[in-house]
């Protein structure tokens, strides 16, 4: 069972990298071989919605992260397999007989795979990892390859040792040919084993939490000192929503801070599904069936669609997911930003009041219009928090940190006014300059 998500939620949380800047998926990957880069891809697109598969395979990370084992094969023996086992493929795809590996080739890749072999059964056999409960299955799998009758001569075989040509050729048909869907099951098992230990080395370096899957539906969120992963100097904040509080109705000045919360609670929950650690110290999550953000939702050119057309269709994409009786966390940020402020209002709290009944999902929405937090305030199930502004003179200041209730902080012609902007506009350039000068002289006094 995999967690339900669309593109839109995927560039809001920019899982991976863009162009200009790295995500997410960057952020977890340290693993030394190809394979395992494809697997955490895998994982990243298609997180888990079964609350036993996800805390398996958390148990799993954390207890790798808990005894600090490092991955015990060189990469360059994977590089030579991947080429020897490729090349098969390539010869079939070219429908030649000629060879497309040279006798020195073949040589090399038969000799990386009886190493890896041999390394990744004393792995597997080794105390530490025999000890860990959670990994079993994987391990029962690899020991059930390797104890394959076709597989006793490689056992056999002493690693470093030169292979006579006979031998070679011998054990090319064998994995190759005979036993190659067994030889990619045990690639298979390293690439997620790769995945696991680098997985485990960024929680250790980094501090990450484990969190802890609960039952589906009973709409519980606990996290404390959650943060974005991604900023170098990250304010915590604890945060928490349950069945009586499914919506959070958050509001705060422009630069408060909104868009970076929404990010940090719902990458949170994102990466928690995958079963992977997340930056917290603490956090319990009830396990989803979906999660759609709308943090920078673009206008739809193609259908020749306004903003506003494209955030009606975005809610009404997510009210067929909720009336299909699913379990989702949703976020809107700054919902019916494309529209008048009479009509954004309305549409607002009548969007939120339905979703409130939604009691198996829960929702974050973000507003500038705090009328509709006072018409909210008369809702059941509405909890309200904004991200506070402090004014130093004509300065704003940003704590970063969530506070209960709503806030009617609005600074944007502050900011407008400190940039210079209307000074710009009037009086040019220069004499923008010669303000901007005499601005922060006056300051220093």
């Amino acid at each position: 069972m995999y967690l339900l998500t669309d593109e839109q939620t995927i560039e809001d949380l920019r899982i991976f990298a863009r162009r200009d800047s790295q995500g997410l998926f960057d952020l977890y990957n340290h693993s030394h071989t190809r394979g395992a880069e494809n697997v955490l891809k895998e994982m990243f697109t298609r997180p888990l919605s079964d609350q036993e598969e996800i805390n398996r395979r958390s148990c799993i990370i954390k207890a790798f992260s808990s005894i600090d084992l490092r991955f015990p094969f060189e990469p360059a023996l994977f590089d030579m397999a991947e080429k020897y086992l490729l090349a098969a493929d390539e010869q079939k795809k070219q429908g030649s007989q000629q060879a497309v590996l040279g006798e020195k080739e073949i040589a090399g890749g038969v000799s990386s795979l009886i190493q890896l072999i041999h390394q990744v059964k004393a792995f597997v056999e080794s105390r530490e990892v025999a000890g860990i409960q959670w990994y079993s299955p994987e391990r029962d799998a690899i020991i059930s390859l390797l104890i394959d009758t076709a597989f006793e001569p490689v056992l056999r075989e002493q690693q470093h040792t030169r292979l006579s040509y006979a031998a070679i050729t011998a054990y090319d048909l064998l994995f190759r040919q005979r036993e190659r869907h067994k030889i990619e099951q045990l690639l298979r098992q390293i690439y997620q084993l790769d995945v696991y230990l680098s997985v485990a080395k960024v929680a250790r370096d980094r501090n990450f939490v484990f969190p802890t899957a609960l039952a589906k539906g009973s709409s519980t969120l606990i996290l404390k000192g959650v943060y974005h992963p991604e900023l170098s100097k990250p304010v915590s904040n604890d945060f928490s929503m349950n069945a009586d509080r499914n919506v959070v109705f958050l509001t705060g000045a422009n630069m408060a801070g909104k868009s970076t919360f929404l990010r940090a609670v719902s990458t949170a929950v994102y990466v928690a599904h995958i079963g992977f650690p997340v930056a917290a110290t603490e956090m319990e999550f009830s396990v989803l069936d979906g999660i759609y953000t709308t943090i920078n939702l673009p206008d739809n050119l193609g259908i020749g669609a306004s903003h506003f057309y494209a955030e009606v269709l975005r809610v009404k994409k997510v009210a067929a997911e909720l009336e299909a009786n699913k379990s989702l966390f949703i976020i809107f940020d700054e919902m019916f930003r494309g529209t008048n402020v009479k009509d954004a209002h309305e549409g607002t709290v009548e969007i939120t009041v339905a979703f409130a009944k939604k009691k198996n999902s829960m929702f974050i929405i973000s507003s500038h219009i705090v009328e509709a937090g006072e018409r909210l305030k008369q809702e059941p199930g509405i909890g309200f928090q904004y991200l506070p502004t402090i004014m130093k003179g004509r300065m704003p200041e940003y704590t970063y940190t969530l506070e209960d209730g709503i806030t009617a902080d609005r600074h944007g012609m502050i900011i407008i006014r400190n940039e210079g902007i209307l000074d710009i506009l009037k009086n040019g350039k220069k004499r923008a300059g010669e303000f901007d000068r005499a601005q922060s002289l006056a300051a220093t006094v």
